[in-house]
This record gives structure tokens, sequence and C-alpha cells, in this order.
């Protein structure tokens, strides 16, 4: 198909074929995007025995975690721990064995006791990495997928506001009620004219966030020799060689301490979120402390490295305007404030993402649809196959791999490999859901709504079953983020049901039409 002739015809022959072509992968970055904005929440209920109240307000590193990191990880060159707030309440330990993956282990900040390892990656594992690397490590070509993909983002908001006339009156234009060509329609020009300003700044921050990987040029040429020179100016990465000589630890505690009357009396008061420990046990280890960001947009990168050994200050790193721009941009992107208002609007805007990307999807396929079958092509049959398994295909995998978190014993497998077989649930059911749409065209919109529909009732069901925290209970327990994926997976059960009853009536309307044009014998 020729773009034709010009500039607003141009812009929407490019603004069709670009939705086409990065159409299934943007839905899956928006779909898994929109889930990470509560994937904290989703590990509370994938991860039963981190169903903890609230930590408390003071805890002892020293008490809590040093014993369990010198049994756990004496051999590791780091351990990496994240401390509880409201949202995670665990204290996190995660190390790297040699010749051994990462492994994230889970302390209760109240007893100090060590919490079984129940072989999920759950939200923060599994849903968030997709998010920006589609879990495809080899040569970081997911990294790239999902740059080109937000690049194509950029392009299809400003085609599309070129391409269309009446911008503001598709603001207030929705007709449910008309054929479903032009209801669909609608909804593509209304999704992408109301939440437009999100979509732009999320793709264009997006793109931001790794842009060392996307234009390594520019770091190359600045830092030629020395890319450690690099870390440390931009983001305060202080290194140092091991000794090779033991040498006991300082007092975490303290050192913490000394963080936050640091950045007190530096005018950036605030707590630490994370500190690693570089070398453990070694006459040269050292104690990286980073400063939180929950009361602030930017996601700082302000640190303090402390000598393990001694306790004195090594080196301190303020985040840099220039860096600052970047990390206010990814702060927006992550959104890992607290402001539960502002999240809940940016999960909206996801799933409004999530719903201009099917609709144009479907409406390219349906004004190709019989044109393309007279002609024996299979572009547009193609097409929504990716589009069905990119919408409820996606909605199906991702219930396939809570159901699988419910469903696997714990003790069936070493905890990563039962990880695996939780991602494998997921990437099966998604290529299930596409070979369905391929053979199944017809009836796959509503058969795969419907068991999402089961799929999600299933899953309320199973955490009942499996923890017997039912949703009152979960409600009378303050279990607040297992109540909310409870409540979440019923809303969807419904949305499926009355999305396959408005698929099922419209179909049976089109094929009364199509009697009706029938001509009838004498």
């Amino acid at each position: 198909m020729a773009p034709g002739t010009g500039f607003r015809r141009s812009m929407s022959w490019l603004h069709g074929w670009a939705g086409v072509l990065l159409g299934g992968v943007l839905m899956a970055i928006f779909w898994t995007g929109s889930l990470s904005l509560f994937d904290r929440e989703v590990d509370r209920w994938m991860l039963p025995a981190t169903r903890l109240p609230a930590p408390p307000i003071e805890l002892s590193l020293d008490h809590l975690l040093v014993e369990h990191a010198e049994q756990l990880a004496a051999a590791s060159p780091l351990w990496s721990v994240r401390l509880p707030d409201a949202r995670a309440p665990t204290l996190q330990l995660s190390y790297q064995l040699p010749g051994e993956d990462r492994v994230t282990r889970h302390i209760d900040p109240h007893s100090g006791q060590l919490l079984a390892d129940e072989g999920s990656w759950a939200g923060t594992g599994f849903i968030f990495p997709f998010h920006f690397s589609l879990h495809v490590s080899w040569f970081s070509i997911g990294y790239w997928l999902v740059g080109a993909a937000g690049m194509g983002m950029l392009v299809l908001l400003v085609s599309g506001v070129v391409a269309h006339r009446k911008l503001l009156a598709e603001f207030f234009t929705f007709r449910p009620r008309k054929r479903l060509q032009r209801g669909l329609l609608d909804l593509h020009n209304l999704t992408g004219v109301m939440v437009l300003p999100f979509h732009f700044l999320i793709s264009l921050s997006g793109l931001a966030i790794f842009c060392l990987i996307y234009f390594p040029n520019i770091a190359d040429s600045l830092y030629a020799e020395d890319r450690a020179q690099l870390q440390l100016e931009a983001l305060g990465g202080y290194t140092r060689p091991a000794s090779g000589s033991a040498a006991p630890m300082a007092s975490l505690d303290a050192m913490l301490h000394s963080a936050e009357r640091i950045w007190s009396d530096a005018d950036r008061p605030g707590k630490a979120y994370l500190i690693r420990i570089w070398n453990p046990g070694d006459r040269h280890a050292y104690v990286e402390v980073r400063r939180g960001f929950a009361d602030e947009v930017t996601m700082n990168v302000d640190r303090l490295t402390f000598d393990a050994n001694t306790g004195a200050l090594l080196h301190q790193h303020w985040t840099t305007p220039i860096v600052g721009v970047q990390r206010f941009l990814t702060g927006l992107h992550f959104i890992q404030f607290d402001h539960w208002t502002l999240r809940w609007l940016y999960f909206a805007g996801g799933l409004s993402g999530c719903l201009l990307i099917g609709t144009g999807l479907l409406f390219w396929t349906g004004a190709r649809r019989a044109r393309h079958a007279r002609q024996g092509r299979i572009s547009a049959r193609l097409v929504e196959a990716i589009a069905v398994a990119g919408c409820s295909g996606l909605v199906i995998a991702t219930l396939a791999f809570f159901i699988a978190n419910r469903v696997l014993p714990v003790a069936a497998a070493a905890p990563d490999q039962r990880a695996a077989l939780e991602a494998w649930a997921f990437f099966l059911a998604w290529a299930l859901t596409l070979a369905h749409a391929v053979l199944r065209p017809a009836g796959s919109w509503r058969e795969q709504l419907l068991t999402a529909a089961g799929m999600a009732l299933l899953a309320v069901a199973l955490n009942w079953l499996t923890t017997g925290a039912h949703l009152g209970h979960s409600l009378r327990a303050g279990l607040h983020a297992v109540a909310g994926m409870d409540l979440m997976l019923l809303v969807l059960t419904g949305v499926c049901l009355i999305s396959a009853k408005r698929i099922r009536l419209a179909q049976l309307k089109q094929a009364t039409h199509q009697d009706d044009r029938r001509p009838h014998n004498a």
C-alpha cells in the first residue's frame, strides 16, 4: 500500500502501518507496565509468607540481618539489602553465590525470622522486568525492542494527531450503539485524545531511562578509557578491590544513623531505602547507603559510602543537575514515590493505552477483513490473531501465571525451578492463545474472554483455598494488598463477561443484517 499524496494522507498511512507492526509489542509493554504500578501488591498475593503487618519505625540491621547474611551468603561478593516500607513490609536480602543465580530472601522485621523461600519471581521479579526487557536478554534484544516500540509510540501519537481533522470533536464523541467499526474508531480516538499527554510523557521518559543503552557512543566518546569514571561522576559508584584479608564488620546501624545525619545537615533529609555491602568480611569491604525518594518525584542517586570495618565515611555523592533531569523523568515513569491517587491515575492511563492500541488494531482488521478474504490475502487475519493474543491472550497468560503460583506446590522443585515453571506457564498460555486465534478467528475473542473470566474467578478461589485468606478475611486482617488483588480479579471477571456478551450481540446483529440483505427467492 502506497503512502498516498499529501502530508495528512502520508501521516495516516504511517500511523496505520506503524500501529500494525508495533501493536503487539506495545500491548505487552503497556499491560505489564500497568500491572507494575502495583508490583509489590502482587508480591503480597503471590508470596503469602510476606503478608506481614506494617514494619516497625526503627529496626536494627545488626540484630536482624548480619547473622542471616553470614550464614546464607558468606561467599557472595555483594549483599544487597532493601529496607521495609508500607508496601513491602519485609527486609529483603539479595545475593549471588559464585556460579549460581541471584537469590532474594525475606526476613521478618519484627522477629528477625528468615521466611521460607516460596519459589516465585512474583510481580517485582517477573512482571516489572518484562515491561522493559521482555525477558529477552540475548544481546539486550529485549531492551532494543522496547526502545523501538517506545520510539514508534511517539511516531504513532504525532502522526495520529496530524491524521485526524476533528481532534477536539473526537474528545467528546463516543457512539457505542453504532455499528462495531464506528464504535471502535470512536473509542480509539477518545482514548488517544483524552490521555495524549500521559502517553507522550510515558513513552518519552521510558526512552530517557535507558538512554545509555540506546546511545552508547556518547559515553564511549567521553569515557573511552574508563567507564568506571562515568559511574563515579554520574551515579557515585565508588569501588575498591578486595584485599584478601579478613576483618570484622562495624555496626550497620551506626552507619545508617551517620547517613541520616549527613543528609539532614545538607538540607536533604531522608531515610535510607537500600544498603549494599561489598566484599563483606574483607579488610577493604565498604558499605553503600542510598537515600530514599518516597517523598519526591526524582529517583535521586544520593549515596554515601562507608568503610565497613571502621564506619568512616569514604565517599559521598549528590545528584548532579544533568543526572537529576534524567532521574526526574525516571521517577515520573516508575512512580516510586508515595501518592496513591496518582498511582491509580497512572493505572487508568496505562489501561487506556491498551485500549487505544487494541481498538486501533481491531479497526484496521475490520476495515480490511472482507476485502482481504476475497483477494485470498491473510494480512487482516494475521493482524487480528495478533490483536487477540495481545489483548485477551495477554490477560489469559497473566492469569495462568497467577494460577500456577497458587497450584504448584512449594516443595515441587527447587525455588528457582518453581519460579521458572510459573514463567513458562505465562509464555505457554500466551502461545496457545495465539494458536487459538489463528485456528478459530470467528470465535476467538468471545471464547478467550470467557476463558479469562473463568480463570480470574479461579485465581480468587485458589487464593482462598491455598492460604485461607478469602476476601472478607483479608479486609478484616488489614491485608489491603491481597484484598485489592482479589477485588481486581473479580472486576476483571465482570469486564470479560460483559465484553463477551457485547461481542455475541454484535455478531448476532451482523448475521441478521447479512440475512436481510441476502436476496430471497420468490
